[in-house]
């Protein structure tokens, strides 16, 4: 079922409590962290293996469509304290800091501590210019905001992508304090 038809279904009364469940909608956003698919071509692991091989990191368009990249655990505890209240949802989890594509590979490539150029790509024809979710309704009625910081998140994601990786950059130590920085 698409996300609009649940966020559609959801909003009648008469869809409140489904098979004797109840049920809440969240929108997840781009999330990102550890034990991600290295080949599911999401922006994270791609950008983290790309630079942990050496590759060139491979930007599609001018650069400048934006993400706003939410960190696992950050996510995790939105949807806890969703399933913990009594709104029905829809309410938004991810995080508000809107950042470039190309801001994202140059912040992989420094905390992977990689050489890699970053080019540019064709434009993929799906790929939105813009995506960053209005939290203030998980903030005012969740009492919920991300915590982690994308760095950080990189920090804490780098070296369980690296571990998956044979033959990477020298990049194990990417979540060492201070590392790539």
């Amino acid at each position: 079922m698409s996300r609009r038809n649940a966020s559609a279904r959801r909003s009648s009364p008469h869809t409140e409590n489904i098979c004797g469940v109840d049920a809440a909608i969240v929108r997840i956003f781009n999330t990102f962290g550890p034990r991600m698919r290295l080949d599911d071509g999401r922006v994270i692991p791609t950008f983290v293996s790309q630079a942990l091989k050496a590759q060139p990191i491979t930007v599609h368009g001018d650069g400048m469509q934006t993400r706003s990249l939410c960190y696992v655990s950050d996510l995790v505890d939105g949807v806890v304290r969703m399933a913990k209240s009594a709104h029905p949802g829809p309410i938004n989890i991810g995080n508000p800091r809107e950042t470039t594509i190309i801001e994202l590979a140059r912040s992989v490539r420094d905390r992977c501590v990689s050489d890699s150029d970053i080019v540019l790509g064709p434009e993929k024809a799906e790929d939105p210019r813009r995506r960053m979710p209005d939290i203030s309704l998980a903030s005012s009625v969740l009492g919920w905001e991300p915590k982690t910081s994308f760095e950080d998140g990189l920090d804490l994601a780098i070296p369980w992508f690296s571990s998956r990786i044979a033959g990477t950059a020298a990049c194990t130590d990417a979540g060492a304090p201070g590392a790539g920085r």
